[in-house]
């Protein structure tokens, strides 16, 4: 396990690294619909949910592969992390605003580090404890839809708060 923590760990500085990086890959690809698919398009809470989301995906797919054998509830775990890191997202953002009535520059950075530190601290403890094992196909099939909602929202964004550029 002593290894399991130390891959969970430097999943943490990965998704930290990848996901800052990837909120200016939409404007370095000269603004490609397919980098936009998986990198926030625009200012957006749903969009900077990207940041966690798609750099944990890929780093949890390398994870599984690596701990499955080892670790019997990976899957449950990474799935579980993975929702609760994107969701966090939004929770502490509306949160701290609706506290402050504005956003601040440092806690919207702040809101993505303890995320995805919350992210992989819960990885981390179901992994080793299995008390989401019940719910495996339930949180597979919602990190799924969060997945393709992503890939629907992006470029057709419903008219809720969430999906308001907040640059306008």
């Amino acid at each position: 396990m002593k290894q399991f923590k130390r891959y969970v760990i430097i999943g943490i500085l990965f998704v930290l690294v990848t996901g800052t990086l990837s909120h200016f890959v939409y404007g370095w690809t000269d603004y490609n619909e397919i980098a936009g698919l998986f990198t926030p398009v625009n200012e957006s809470v749903w969009e900077h949910m990207k940041l966690l989301f798609f750099p944990m995906f890929i780093y949890s797919c390398f994870l599984y592969f690596k701990f499955r054998k080892s670790v019997p509830c990976i899957l449950c775990a990474l799935c579980a992390g993975i929702l609760a890191g994107a969701f966090l997202i939004p929770v502490l953002y509306y949160a701290y605003t609706g506290m402050l009535g504005k956003n601040i520059f440092a806690l919207d950075i702040s809101t993505f580090i303890l995320s995805v530190i919350a992210a992989f601290w819960i990885v981390y403890r179901l992994a080793l404890s299995c008390r989401f094992k019940a719910f495996t196909c339930f949180l597979c099939v919602s990190v799924c839809l969060l997945f393709a909602g992503f890939l629907a929202f992006t470029h057709h964004a419903p008219d809720a708060v969430i999906f308001r550029d907040l640059r306008q």
